[in-house]
């Protein structure tokens, strides 16, 4: 059973308002460990030259630090879920969070380039593992018929973090230095520490054991619920990663106006994470469905769109607001078809949605490289998103229509 810090049931119904409230502190603190870790996930992207005259190494070096926060992240998520199966969710999710603290500490206190890697990676290990258990206890506060929609407002701090979080880390940076951007960030860490700490009550959720959790790894449909995420996301990083360039050159938008482009990509993940909530609150498999559909024709769209500045802005905040969408429903799903190997599973997404930047930054690179013009990355992101869909419905077995 779910107990107040008093220790009285969440849903006794002799104490509602307090179940209430103590719901509403956990879902706050969750969330802004996500607005945390998204800050420091991207803003290193905007200071690479900075970070690079720092240490001594040209800008393409210096972005490694970017990809050793990615590996970090793919390394880390798998291997706490498993081997931190038996701690107690409340206590792990403290210990993640310090983790991340320290982390970004070493980031700010790093001397050289090799440390400034390390540490990077460092700070990138808690990251699936922490959202991977966030959605599970936001998921469990929740109860039926609201788990989607609590999963997203943890991730909201994620979209936030992308609309706030960066642009103020980046500001803060260029300003004072980029170290003083991973300050701000391990303060946020250590603000969630403290909520944590404070707010988050004991939890009647199961520990498991290694042999559970890496039972997960047995099941057809985690693997193609998990491939759904990096074949459909993938295609909006593809669009994502050189959208800088493809408003100036193709849009003729002004360059004084890309990171307004950027803020209406997060104001859309952070519709589309409350919208895709809903959806799959309502129906877990048809929301899968609709969503990553939503997202090909968007990036279809976006193709002859990206020719108009006014257009090219609206299928920005339409491409995040679809990118976020499918997050909530496929985090449900992989926690269904995992059961008792819940934490893997969800942790396991993040590690996903970090193969899929990789792999549409990587695929969106070759189409330009290949001469063929930086609204090819787009159309490729429609035939990717499409096989996300063909390749989630062979997941798909009978019951879980029932189920869903």
């Amino acid at each position: 059973m779910t107990t107040t810090a008093s220790g009285r049931p969440l849903d006794d119904p002799a104490a509602p308002a307090t179940g209430r409230r103590v719901r509403t502190l956990v879902m706050w603190a969750l969330a802004l460990g996500g607005f945390g870790i998204g800050t420091t996930e991207f803003v290193a992207m905007g200071l690479l030259p900075e970070i690079a005259a720092s240490v001594g190494v040209s800008e393409p070096t210096a972005g490694h630090v970017v990809s050793a926060y990615a590996a970090g992240v793919v390394v880390g998520a798998p291997l706490i879920a498993t081997i931190a199966a038996r701690v107690p969710r409340r206590t792990l999710l403290v210990a993640l969070m310090v983790a991340f603290t320290l982390g970004n500490a070493a980031t700010v206190l790093a001397p050289n380039y090799g440390l400034l890697v390390a540490s990077r990676f460092v700070a990138g290990l808690p990251h699936g593992a922490y959202f991977g258990v966030a959605a599970l206890v936001a998921a469990h506060l929740a109860g039926p018929g609201r788990r989607a929609q609590a999963v997203a407002l943890v991730m909201t701090g994620l979209s936030v973090a992308n609309v706030v979080g960066v642009p103020a880390a980046s500001w803060l940076g260029m300003a004072l230095g980029w170290r003083s951007a991973f300050v701000l960030v391990a303060v946020i860490g250590a603000a969630t520490v403290a909520a944590l700490a404070a707010w988050v009550p004991s939890l009647s959720i199961p520990t498991t054991s290694v042999r559970i959790e890496l039972g997960a790894l047995k099941s057809a449909r985690v693997w193609l619920t998990l491939a759904t995420a990096v074949i459909g996301f993938g295609g909006v990083f593809a669009v994502y990663t050189y959208i800088s360039t493809t408003l100036t050159d193709v849009a003729g938008v002004p360059k004084s106006l890309v990171p307004v482009a950027l803020m209406l990509f997060g104001l859309g993940m952070v519709a589309g994470n409350m919208v895709g909530g809903r959806l799959a609150d309502r129906a877990v498999v048809p929301a899968v469905f609709a969503t990553v559909t939503a997202l090909a024709v968007l990036l279809a769209v976006f193709v002859a769109a990206a020719h108009n500045p006014y257009t090219a802005f609206l299928l920005v905040f339409g491409l995040g607001m679809g990118c976020a969408a499918v997050g909530p429903a496929l985090q449900v799903r992989l926690m269904d078809v995992a059961e008792d190997a819940q934490t893997l599973a969800a942790s396991l997404h993040h590690a996903a949605f970090n193969l899929a930047n990789a792999f549409g930054a990587w695929i969106g690179g070759v189409v330009i490289a290949a001469g063929l013009g930086y609204t090819a990355p787009a159309a490729v992101g429609v035939v990717l998103a499409l096989a996300g869909v063909a390749v989630f419905a062979v997941s798909i077995r009978g019951r879980d229509w029932i189920r869903s």
